[in-house]
Formats: structure tokens, sequence, C-alpha cells
């Protein structure tokens, strides 16, 4: 697809991502949705309002009606959809930086448009063909409140609320000032937790933090949970449907490792995991174990989500899926990401085996994961830099996995190199039980992937 990458559109605001494209978004979502009401809901990024605007115009232009969110997580938006039978046009970036904002589309079942779907839309927006309205049949605009409140009403019972009381856990989080703000502290509160906040003002300056909650980022929350004596801090990103934690003495849990600890606590014989090709080691053990399989997609949630959907219409049981970057779905709540409910779950399994973060997550913690970023300047400059990565993956000792970029498996270490979805970047990853050898080979791939500049 040439508009919506791995998970939906974005760029930087009023460079790349435009009013005008918005709108162009906006109708062809609406044309192909064919639907009388469409929600249009956004983060705290500062050019969320902007976007919102010119994506409820576009919607209101094809005849829809438009039921205007405002400011909430994207899970949130989820729970609508769902509870309304409405889709969404969503205006977020995640994790990208403050000076980015993006569109994620939004079925009526709350969970983000298939790759097909996904490819109408983005065709209707190239070719310019929408089905306009006329000033009789013009949509209309409502402001909806509650929702907010109705997504922690269902979340709250859709966990184990009253073993997480009984755990009496006191709970540090950092909302990096993103849309988890006005909910996830709201939530473990009412889970029966002590909660502690960092960064919890919702401000799209993210002025605290990056809004990607990776290891160097989350200083404030480390210290937090470290001289607070607090059993778990649990981080989102700004659109709040990730979360990654850190354990009792202030150490930063990789997401890998929590994904492959709460997928040991719920497979069973049979069942399947769903996961992006650059998967850790970990969670393929985790799967070998529990007499697993594991589906592996090119990396994003659409192409996650609609494995997950043929699995399920096949018959198989999908009880976790997801990425390393604590972006973990659970199918049979929703067949989407939710950071507060990640955490919950996490919370859940503190809960069970009654011990601190860290020894729960021993068990997953053996490899070491390396991730580098080589960014380029343009498509040219790219294409010549996956040729040199091409050309040395075919001179290498293994056979290579080509289902998203090129990964090299060495048995108990791998290593992958792709260009990134959402940002001008070719992402390399490295994974195994000894960490210089993990470096050696990120290093090596990441020397190669220079040379063709």
């Amino acid at each position: 697809m040439e508009l919506f990458g791995s998970s939906g559109i974005r760029g930087v605001a009023l460079r790349y991502l435009t009013p005008e494209l918005v709108l162009g978004i906006a109708k062809a979502a609406g044309t192909t949705w064919d639907a009388d009401r469409v929600a249009v809901a956004r983060d705290t990024r500062t050019t969320g309002e902007l976007f919102a605007n010119a994506a409820a115009s576009g919607l209101a232009a094809v005849g829809c009606d438009v039921d205007r969110l405002g400011v909430v997580p994207t899970p949130a938006v989820g729970n609508y959809c769902e509870s309304a039978g409405v889709p969404c046009v969503l205006v977020t970036a995640s994790h990208n930086p403050p000076e980015f904002n993006g569109i994620k589309l939004v079925g009526d079942d709350g969970v983000e448009l298939s790759v097909d779907v996904l490819e109408r839309v983005e065709r209707r927006v190239l070719d310019d063909d929408y089905d306009h309205a006329d000033w009789r049949t013009a949509g209309a605009t409502t402001r909806v409140k509650g929702v907010v409140d109705d997504y922690v009403d269902q979340l709250i019972d859709a966990v184990d609320a009253e073993a997480i009381a009984d755990a009496d856990l006191t709970v540090a989080v950092d909302p990096g000032h993103g849309a988890a703000s006005v909910a996830s502290p709201r939530i473990y509160r009412e889970l029966g937790c002590e909660v502690l906040t960092v960064n919890a003002t919702p401000d799209g300056h993210f002025p605290g933090r990056e809004s990607e909650p990776v290891s160097e980022n989350l200083g404030d929350l480390r210290r937090l949970v470290a001289t607070t004596d607090a059993d778990v801090g649990i981080a989102h990103d700004g659109d709040a449907d990730r979360a990654v934690f850190v354990d009792e003495d202030g150490g930063f849990v990789d997401g890998d490792t929590s994904f492959a600890a709460m997928a040991d606590a719920c497979l069973e014989p049979g069942d399947a995991v769903v996961s992006a090709v650059n998967v850790s080691q970990r969670l393929v053990d985790v799967c070998d174990a529990n007499d697993a399989d594991l589906e592996l997609t090119p990396i994003g949630a659409t192409n996650i989500i609609t494995r997950t959907r043929e699995l399920h219409e096949e018959g198989v049981r999908v009880p976790i899926a997801g990425e390393g970057n604590g972006g973990v779905f659970f199918p049979p709540y929703r067949l989407s990401r939710d950071g507060a409910y990640i955490g919950a779950r996490f919370l859940e399994l503190l809960a069970a085996v009654d011990a601190p973060v860290s020894e729960t997550v021993a068990p997953y913690a053996d490899y070491h994961f390396v991730r580098r970023n080589v960014e380029y300047a343009d498509d040219a400059e790219r294409d010549e830099m996956l040729s040199a990565a091409r050309a040395y993956v075919e001179t290498a000792d293994a056979e290579p996995n080509t289902t998203d970029g090129y990964r090299l498996d060495y048995g108990d270490a791998w290593v992958l190199v792709r260009p990134s979805g959402t940002e001008p970047k070719i992402r390399i990853y490295a994974e195994s039980a000894d960490a210089d050898r993990a470096e050696r080979l990120a290093t090596d791939m990441y020397v190669a992937v220079e040379s063709g500049r």
C-alpha cells in the first residue's frame, strides 16, 4: 500500500500529513463504510484538533453524521465503536514524536481495518473517488460525552478485579502526557491499587518524556518506582495501546519478556500465538513448552489482526498475540491493543504468582535484544540501502525468512532488517543468548546497510 503503513498513516504534521490528505482519507473511509454515523477521536497531540476537524468535515461531506469523541485512548475508541456499532477515524501518531500525527481507521467492531479494506480506502483516496453529499444530505455533528467512563467500566468488568485488589499492589503509572492520562491512573485505582503517577497531565508537546515507552525514555518512572517501594511501574505510548513495565527495583522489563510471561500464563496445547517476524526467541520457547503454534506475520498491528481473524475462522484458539514493543492483543477480550488492559492482565499475573516482578519475569529474560535504526533521506537511498542488506543476507550462512524484510535465523540467535512502516528509517533487530553476539549481528547488518548510501 502506498499510503497506509503497518499501523495506519503517520508523518510530520502539516508537512506530510496535511488537512487536505486527512480530508481525502475521511471521505474515502466514509464512502467505503457506507455508514450513517462515523466517530472521530484523537490523542493529545497539538495538531489533533486541526486534523480531527478535517476528518469530521470529510465525513460530513460524504453524508455521514459525525460523533466527536474528543481526546480519548485508542482502546476507548474500540470500546465505543463496538458498543455503538459505528466505525471511527482516529487521529493519532501513537509512539511517534510530538511533531508527528497520523490516522487509524477503526471498524464498527472496535478493531482496526483489515488489509483488504484499507486497500479499498486507499484506492479511493488515490483515485479521488468519493460519494459526495449535497447541502440537504451533508452529515451533522454530535459531541459525545462519557466515552472514557464507559471504557473504564467495561475494562474493570473484564479482569479479575478481586484478585488484583487482594494483592494490595502499589502501581506507578507513566502515561507520557498522552491519552492514557485520562484513564489509566483511574483504572488502577478502581482496581484497588495504590497509584502513583508521573507525566500524567495531558499535553501534546510531551514535555516529560518522548512518547515511545522504551527504557531510555522512562527514567522518571524508574526513579519513582525505586524511591517509593512501588511494586510495579506501567508506562504507555501516546495513544495508550501499549504497556511496558518496570520492576520493583526500577529495572526496565523489555516488552518481549513481559509478552512471553503473559503468554506462558494463558496458553494451552493446540493454541496459536500470532506475532511479527521480529519475534523473540523467548516467545518461541514459550510456545514450544506449551505445545502451541507460533504464526509469524509482517510487522504491524494490521497484519497481526488479519492473521488472527483468519485463524479464528479456521477454529483455532488465539488467546494472545502481538509484538515485543508492549503492543499485546488478548483476542478473547477484543482484537485490539489496549495498554490499560495489558497492564491489568500483568497485575493479574503478579497476583497469581504472588512474587515480585523481577522473579515473575526472570524465566523469560535470558536473551539479549538489540535494535538499531538507520535513517534515510528518500526512497532512492532506502532502496540502495536495502539492496546492500540483501547482498549481505545472500552471503550469510543461514536461510533468510522474507515475510517482512530479511530475517536470518541461527538456531539460538537471529538478525532482521526491514524498512519501518511508520518512519523514514530502516530497522535492524538482533537477539542472542550472548550479548556480544547480538551486538555483533546487529553491527554487521548495520555496516552492510550503511554501505548502500
